[in-house]
């Protein structure tokens, strides 16, 4: 009897590494996160957070125990949160080159060498970046308007 795919799902999760198991978690975990720490509740529970923190400050005299507690509580927060967000930018900068690279392998004329383009040098960017501001003041001087250039195919500016 032919296995199933959810058969063949179990079988592939239990034959996954350790890090491949913690990365899968902490990327579900980002995810959940910034869905929630993004929110409207979130920012209203940090806003009554420091509100809270503010009142209390004349009960304890202003002292210093009191600023530190708003200023270690932040810096964790703070760091905790670079992370969360750089793996939520990371992935959706992949999904978003790799649809752009989806878009350009489907048009025709368009230059397939911009696919991955993220992976160049920065000299090879400032190149790249040299050459379309030739073709945008080529098209400015011809009377083209540049939107009407970016419809128009690759190959007529090479």
């Amino acid at each position: 009897m032919p296995e199933t795919q959810s058969e063949k799902l179990r079988k592939h999760e239990t034959s996954r590494d350790f890090v491949c198991v913690v990365r899968d978690v902490f990327h579900i975990f980002a995810r959940q996160s910034s869905v929630i720490l993004g929110s409207a509740w979130a920012f209203t529970v940090a806003i009554t957070i420091i509100v809270v923190w503010a009142l209390t400050g004349p009960t304890f005299h202003f002292s210093d125990t009191w600023q530190l507690i708003i200023n270690t509580g932040t810096t964790i927060v703070t760091f905790l949160m670079v992370f969360l967000i750089q793996n939520t930018q990371n992935r959706d900068a992949k999904a978003f080159h790799l649809k752009l690279d989806e878009i350009i392998r489907a048009l025709k004329g368009a230059r397939n060498e911009l696919v991955d383009l993220e992976n160049l040098c920065d000299d090879d960017l400032k190149n790249l970046e040299k050459q379309f501001k030739r073709i945008r003041q080529k098209a400015e001087h011809d009377g083209n308007h540049p939107r009407d250039v970016a419809a128009a195919p690759a190959h007529d500016f090479e």
